[in-house]
């Protein structure tokens, strides 16, 4: 029988960084008991369960002193630059410059499930005619206005186009506002004419060359407007150094990624997890130390495996969990339930892959963005998914849509079609709002009954 270490909730995991502590804990500089986020005002994190590892302690803590780590980057002279939409590719150029950090406003998109609305986001975005037809990351244009969550960045980039609609419609009232906004179209993919010259991107995806050639181009655009903010000058050696570093980010995780989804009993929880993949997309503003944290998980993730250790139960159901969950909450709910995540997308699997290093780098990069499994087909992104759940071995498909997201309208759809006729799987949808405590007890009741039809040996 192997060993079960339970998750524990946040008032533990506060006794025990007590015990380990007096025990002499070492942290970096942003350590600290994780009670005292909640405190602050991220409430929703004495409704989840934690990994009880050191290296899980450090995870959070990284992600959540995110704000102060850009404030006092800012108070050092460093410039902030707000990348909107492309997930993954701008961060990499910026990454390769001197004295600039590059974030994600849209991640505000979480601060509702985290402050459990208390931060009035998403009242102050209705007030600016963003209504709730709108996806969650309208949240971003709340915290744009009262300041309190994020600096202000001093550039603002955003990927427009074959992307998110209501992203670029926000980032349109951002605009209006003000805001400096480096804007730069993404093609929609699509599948080469009989003919047409061709290009192999990462996730098994093709597009014509001239299309990778227009990112290319765009992203160029990009690299000179990022030149004359900064007064460098990104020569093709620094930025193949930068592409170099996030590849190391990326194998790390890609590593992580193969052993928690590919091992029983699973040696880390799905909260964690989803958590350490979003790093890869900016490296939560701190790219070495995004790094670091990613190892130590690893390192963490290697021990349990070696002596037998794991977070459930061997023979939890395996779920291949498709969209980010705006509540949190949900990771800890499949668990629950007796299911466990083998495998994901959660609308960045592009970010995840390695970069080419044996291309001009823009060149690479564009092969990166355009391999975005959300800019292309949602029958490409289908087949991703029953690519990548095939080999994780997973039994179940879940599909969690985001309220009001211009994505989410008929995806669902194709992607369930694919996977019931290619998979022969149980396949199922479900909302998940910022806050899903009215809900539950269905969202429960839909998991359970999809871990039970899977433990039947029930078809889709």
């Amino acid at each position: 029988m192997s060993q079960v270490i339970a998750r524990i909730t946040l008032d533990e995991w506060d006794r025990r960084y007590e015990q380990l502590h007096a025990g002499g804990l070492r942290e970096p500089s942003y350590g600290g008991p994780l009670g005292r986020h909640a405190v602050a005002g991220d409430r929703r994190l004495t409704k989840l369960t934690f990994d009880r590892s050191t290296a899980a302690l450090r995870l959070w803590n990284f992600l959540l002193t995110e704000d102060e780590r850009l404030a006092g980057a800012r108070g050092l002279g460093v410039k902030l630059l707000g990348t909107m939409k492309d997930l993954g590719t701008v961060p990499v150029m910026a990454a390769s410059f001197d004295d600039v950090v590059a974030f994600y406003p849209d991640g505000a998109w979480w601060i509702p499930c985290l402050m459990e609305n208390e931060a009035r986001l998403l009242e102050i975005a209705d007030r600016l005619g963003v209504d709730e037809s709108f996806c969650p990351v309208r949240a971003m244009l709340g915290a744009f206005v009262n300041q309190r969550h994020f600096p202000v960045p001093d550039l603002l980039t955003c990927s427009v186009g074959a992307t998110c609609d209501d992203v670029s419609a926000i980032a349109q009232r951002l605009a209006g506002m003000g805001h400096r906004i480096a804007w730069w179209e993404m093609p929609h993919r699509r599948r080469p004419e009989p003919g047409e010259e061709t290009v192999l991107l990462s996730g098994g995806f093709t597009a014509p060359a001239r299309q990778v050639e227009f990112v290319r181009t765009e992203l160029h655009r990009i690299l000179l407007v990022l030149e004359e903010w900064t007064g460098q000058r990104l020569a093709d050696e620094r930025l193949l150094a930068g592409i170099v570093r996030a590849n190391r980010v990326r194998a790390v995780l890609g590593e992580l990624r193969r052993i928690v989804y590919g091992t029983d009993p699973c040696p880390m929880p799905a909260l964690e997890m989803l958590v350490a993949e979003m790093l890869a997309i900016h490296f939560c503003s701190d790219e070495a130390e995004s790094l670091r944290v990613l190892e130590e998980l690893l390192v963490e993730v290697r021990s349990r495996v070696e002596s037998g250790v794991g977070v459930l139960p061997a023979g939890a159901v395996k779920v291949f969990w498709v969209n980010p969950v705006a509540d949190l909450r949900v990771m800890n709910l499949l668990e629950d339930v007796g299911g466990r995540v083998c495998g994901t997308d959660y609308m960045f699997c592009h970010a995840l892959d390695p970069i080419p290093e044996d291309l001009p780098p823009l060149d690479a990069l564009a092969r990166m963005a355009l391999a975005d499994p959300m800019v292309g087909p949602a029958t490409d992104r289908a087949e991703r998914i029953v690519r990548d759940a095939s080999r994780s071995g997973a039994q179940a498909v879940v599909l969690s849509q985001v309220p009001g997201a211009s994505h989410c309208g008929l995806e669902g759809l194709v992607i369930g079609e694919v996977v019931r006729a290619r998979l022969g799987i149980p396949f199922v949808e479900i909302e998940v709002g910022p806050i899903t405590d009215s809900i539950e007890a269905g969202l429960r009741t839909r998991l359970e009954a999809l871990i039970e039809t899977v433990e039947a040996g029930g078809r889709p």
